[in-house]
């Protein structure tokens, strides 16, 4: 049974003029971090949003330096009536924090490992990359994105699908804990036995319910992979794709794969056997042996056509780094209809069309495993994304039919839609939740999940 915690009443404040500067002369009385202001060194550096779509020029920016100045940069924002937006890395910076408390993580980088049980503890500011170093001498690995780079805890909060998640699930079905601090500025902890309510909510609803000071999750047994990439010509895209929505039915979860659609730049960088032309690449890992591998992912290879570079190597799940392409365009799927496939091959060598890379991609395995405490990951039952780099109307007008009206909160750029992140069901638990823990919706500068009206059930 969920743990009811009531807030302490408060009103969230409009803001008053000149707030900024009189909020960074209160906030720095008990405030470990530094405070900067427009104008401050370093102020433009960290005002910096990793997602280029906005430009955020907020009132100031605080950078915590632990628990205590986070609880200090919430109940300032809320004295002074300030906007407040949360930034460590990418995952979750959407809104601008225009004229607001803009809290930086950056320096909450601490990392634990339990390697006897197979625990990591990690502070708001640290990045897969420093996860995965402290992991590895242990041989065990976490749940990492396609980016080392990308922080730990807002990837986790919104789902995070990562190369292993076939085999052992979304990022957040791994999480056993969080400590955070609410709106009205308590520290709380959400687990399965203390506020499981709130624990249950910030495994997929983001960064609504307040801000985590510490997050403990599962590592897991995977210390070498074999990992990377088989090039081929692009002639043979759509016998490929359709031979790969049967193919992946029997796939075994230890194995993550994509097809990815590209034309790749004339450049030095680009290998010569790629380069200036659209090829097709099978992006592979595996949690095991080399032949394994390479025997299951016999039936594309040789559908393909021969190959034009082979980049699979056996490795340390940390030196495996896949990288990813930037979605413009996210689909989610159950299966891989013909006029689905058609449009997507038929963007190769379209001189009309804007996109340079597609990927499909399968999911299934552990990410369809929903126990009955599962947070709210959205729409478990996909088998497939499909990916663009760009948005092409004729392959979208292919897509919507069978896609919907159904995203991924971590992939989701247009926070208008956060509800179609999640079933019908899961939103509106969420905003029961999100009443309990921020009726006024102070956290608002996100993904929003607003909260439910009283008596709304």
């Amino acid at each position: 049974m969920s743990q009811q915690v009531q807030s302490r009443p408060y009103r969230v404040r409009d803001a008053a003029p000149g707030g900024g500067p009189e909020a960074a002369r209160r906030l720095r009385e008990e405030f470990g971090g530094a405070v900067l202001l427009p104008g401050d060194p370093g102020y433009d550096e960290q005002r910096e949003a990793p997602n280029a779509d906005i430009d955020p020029r907020p009132a100031l920016i605080a950078e915590a330096d632990d628990p205590a100045d986070v609880r200090a940069a919430i109940l300032t924002a809320r004295e002074h009536g300030l906007p407040f937006a949360v930034q460590a890395t990418g995952h979750g910076t959407y809104v601008a924090s225009d004229g607001g408390v803009l809290l930086r993580t950056g320096r909450m980088d601490s990392v634990l490992v339990d390697p006897d049980r197979r625990i990591a503890r990690v502070g708001p500011g640290t990045t897969w990359a420093e996860v995965i170093a402290a992991a590895e001498p242990f041989g065990l690995a976490p749940l990492a994105g396609s980016h080392q780079t990308v922080g730990v805890t807002g990837y986790t909060l919104g789902g995070g699908i990562g190369w292993l998640a076939r085999g052992y699930g979304f990022a957040s079905d791994s999480v056993l804990r969080a400590e955070m601090v609410t709106a009205d500025g308590r520290l709380v902890t959400a687990s399965p036995d203390r506020n499981p309510d709130l624990f249950w909510a910030l495994r997929g609803g983001g960064g609504n319910f307040g801000v985590v000071t510490s997050l403990e999750f599962r590592l897991h047994p995977v210390a070498r992979v074999h990992a990377g990439a088989l090039y081929f010509t692009a002639d043979r895209a759509a016998e490929t794709l359709t031979r790969y929505r049967e193919w992946m039915a029997d796939a075994p979860r230890e194995l993550s794969t994509s097809i990815l659609l590209a034309r790749f730049p004339d450049a030095p960088e680009t290998p010569a056997p790629l380069r200036d032309r659209w090829v097709l690449g099978l992006r592979v890992m595996y949690a095991g042996e080399a032949e394994e591998a390479r025997a299951a992912l016999r039936p594309l290879t040789e559908t393909a056509g021969p190959v034009l570079l082979d980049d699979l190597r056996t490795t340390t799940f940390a030196q495996a780094e896949m990288g990813g392409i930037a979605p413009r365009d996210f689909n989610l799927l159950e299966t891989l209809p013909d006029e689905v496939i058609e449009a997507v091959a038929a963007v190769v060598g379209r001189p009309d069309s804007p996109v340079t890379m597609v990927e499909v991609r399968h999911w299934g395995g552990a990410m369809t495993d929903a126990g009955p405490d599962a947070g709210p990951v959205g729409h478990r039952t996909a088998q497939l994304s499909v990916v663009l780099d760009a948005c092409d109307p004729q392959v979208s007008r292919v897509l919507r039919p069978h896609s919907g009206d159904r995203t991924f909160l971590n992939f989701l750029g247009d926070t208008t839609r956060a509800e179609t992140a999640y079933t019908p069901g899961d939103h509106r638990r969420l905003r029961d939740v999100k009443r309990i823990y921020d009726p006024d919706n102070f956290f608002r500068l996100n993904h929003n999940i607003p909260p439910a009206e009283p008596g709304s059930h």
